[in-house]
């Protein structure tokens, strides 16, 4: 939202712009008969521009006319006249161009798209501000040059006209409109703002909100633990020998158990081995 209000703010601001450098390129006043010293006549006055000289009396209009050459103009005129006309048409294409990129526009539906589209507009319209800036301040450069030079008599001296201030101011208004261009849209991938866009013709259903339902707790049943079996003990074989000593022809068992035989058993021999 605030980068379509900025963007209608710099459209506001490079129409301006191209306007006053409209204006500016098709003024005469562009140099201005200077009144010093000896040149006291006041009711007439001179007017030099891009395309015509113009003479003005008091109480008579405006008479003028057209240069018969382009060569009889001054280098820092003719170079004006191009550069001129090339901001003009710079201006106007990027102004163009600023229309479709717009967001409040629907001709591009790629949100990074219309950034570059924006972009490049900007950069359009700081050319045309360039374009209209150097004209204007060589030209300023030469009058106030020319105005303190002694060897030039007092009827060759100019002053600034009113059109060089108009091209100065639209060249302000330019350049602010192609930074704003510029600097809305320069932004990351990663943190531009997604937007969304929805067709007016897509079939919706309006969702209307219900009540809660109480749910029932349902209780999950806990698994037993499961008795592990305990292992069995395993005969085990010493290499000492055994204490228990028995008969081995088995006779008379019971004499066996009250008096142990002095003889080893075979058990206990193997289990020595």
């Amino acid at each position: 939202m605030a980068n379509s209000a900025l963007e209608i703010v710099g459209l506001l601001l490079t129409l301006i712009g191209l306007i006053g450098a409209a204006a500016s390129t098709g003024m005469p006043m562009w140099r201005v008969t200077a009144f010093i010293e000896e040149n006291i006549i006041v009711f007439e006055t001179r007017y030099e521009g891009l395309w015509m000289n113009c003479f003005r009396q008091a109480d008579i209009r405006m008479q003028c006319k057209v240069y018969d050459s382009l060569l009889a103009l001054s280098p820092d005129l003719q170079a004006a006249r191009g550069l001129m006309c090339c901001s003009l048409a710079l201006g106007g294409l990027g102004l163009l161009i600023a229309i479709v990129g717009m967001q409040c526009t629907s001709c591009i539906q790629n949100n990074r798209g219309k950034r570059l589209v924006l972009i490049i507009a900007g950069s359009m319209v700081l050319m045309a501000c360039l374009c209209v800036l150097i004209p204007v301040s060589w030209t300023g450069h030469v009058i106030i040059r020319d105005f303190y030079n002694p060897l030039l008599i007092a009827a060759q001296r100019r002053e600034l006209g009113e059109a060089l201030y108009i091209g100065w101011v639209s060249s302000a208004f330019l350049f602010a409109g192609g930074c704003m261009f510029i600097c809305c849209n320069l932004q990351s991938e990663g943190k531009g703002s997604e937007r969304y866009m929805y067709s007016r013709d897509s079939n919706y259903m309006a969702y209307t909100p219900q009540p809660l339902q109480p749910q029932q707790l349902v209780l999950l049943p806990q698994p037993q633990p499961q008795l592990q079996p305990q292992p069995q003990p395993q005969p085990m074989l010493s290499r000492h020998p055994s204490t228990i000593y028995t008969n081995p022809s088995g006779y008379n068992s019971g004499y066996n158990s009250r008096y142990p035989s002095r003889y080893p058993s075979v058990h206990s021999g193997v289990a020595y081995l």
